[in-house]
């Protein structure tokens, strides 16, 4: 049997993929700001009806930038129930990462939290659309606002997110997002940075290149490029992505369809008018549970995955660790379903009933 996997990147027709490689080998552009760059650049602006959107080399690569474009230095109140990726970006910029609880319901960072652990060397909040479920952006955005703090959205889950017709990365200071192979959108490797800010767009230009500004050096960057290979990727793929996010919509209700029955398992609270069907989580009422189903998917050689586990205030490296016995309970307990766009509706059906059987 084909072994299933949690995900599986989204390919498309390999003939429109070369011809951009045609195109890179007759500009001989391989990377930093080519013509397939800025493309990439001005249709996701135009997808995301923002003017400023500035792609990098990884995910992680976007949120150091976020940072430094803000010059933050000192503490950034951000959620434990996240990938690594989000804290270890808070440690690189020497900044401190101080965790807070998340709402169980909706799995993201509680606003009510926040506010409760803000001090006077408080200098940011980065918060995560977790599994591409929106923050409550508006709270976030006003507690920001009463405190003089800078406002960071990791939405690396995020693309394609709407709420009231205006997209998710409209809000804040600034928002990134993951084109990793694994994400709704992928490029091989990227992400960006996007904001409405024309100065700090211009900060992150300079910043992902050395802090080069034409060729006079005039700030502290790094390496944070964009190949043209990953340019050409994503050019492909962003006309596919609406029909990706429609494809796991259904089998997404379908695994609701089928699970929504049984009663020792619950379901992330989402608005289905603000959501892409980036991943299918299903939280057990005990981690015994859950290694159970892990157990019975593995032998028939389906491989879910413990997104995100531990929750991140309990690893020894963060020098503030937190109160969080929402994330705690819920990174013990939550097990991502496979789900992605070529998958069939009868292996949705076949993982749903193990899971049954199980619970």
């Amino acid at each position: 049997m084909e072994s299933i996997y949690v995900t599986k990147p989204f390919l498309p027709p390999l003939e429109e993929f070369t011809e951009y490689l045609e195109q890179l080998w007759q500009t001989g552009i391989l990377t930093h700001n080519g013509p397939l760059l800025h493309q990439f650049e001005r249709e996701l602006q135009d997808y995301f009806n923002l003017k400023h959107v500035v792609c990098v080399s990884n995910g992680t690569i976007a949120i150091q930038l976020a940072i430094k474009a803000l010059k933050l230095k000192g503490e950034i109140i951000t959620t434990p129930f996240t990938f690594i990726a989000t804290a270890d970006a808070i440690l690189w910029e020497k900044c401190t990462p101080v965790f807070v609880d998340i709402d169980r319901n909706t799995l993201n960072i509680s606003p009510e939290q926040i506010e409760r652990n803000i001090t006077d060397k408080t200098v940011g909040i980065l918060a995560v659309h977790v599994f591409g479920n929106p923050c409550n952006v508006s709270e976030i955005d006003s507690i920001a606002c009463r405190h003089n703090l800078k406002v960071i959205y990791d939405g690396a889950h995020a693309m394609g997110v709407n709420i009231d017709g205006k997209t998710v990365f409209s809000y804040g200071d600034i928002s990134t997002v993951s084109f990793h192979a694994t994400k709704l959108l992928q490029t091989f490797e990227g992400g960006a940075v996007i904001t409405t800010n024309e100065d700090i767009a211009n900060r992150l230009r300079r910043l992902r290149f050395f802090g080069y500004e034409g060729r006079t050096i005039t700030d502290e960057g790094f390496n944070g490029k964009m190949t043209e290979v990953s340019a050409a990727m994503g050019l492909v793929n962003l006309k596919y992505l609406d029909d990706v996010i429609s494809r796991r919509k259904v089998l997404y209700d379908k695994y609701l369809s089928l699970l929504s029955t049984c009663q020792k398992v619950c379901f992330q609270k989402i608005d289905s008018h603000s959501f892409n069907y980036s991943y299918f989580p299903v939280i057990f009422e005990a981690e015994e549970k859950l290694l159970q189903a892990e157990k019975c998917l593995n032998e028939s050689n389906i491989f879910p995955k413990r997104y995100f586990y531990p929750s991140l205030n309990t690893l020894e490296f963060f020098p503030l660790k937190g109160h969080t016995p929402n994330s705690e309970r819920i990174a013990k307990t939550i097990l991502c379903l496979p789900l992605y766009d070529s998958m069939r509706e009868d292996t949705v059906e076949m993982i749903a009933h193990i899971i049954a059987d199980v619970v």
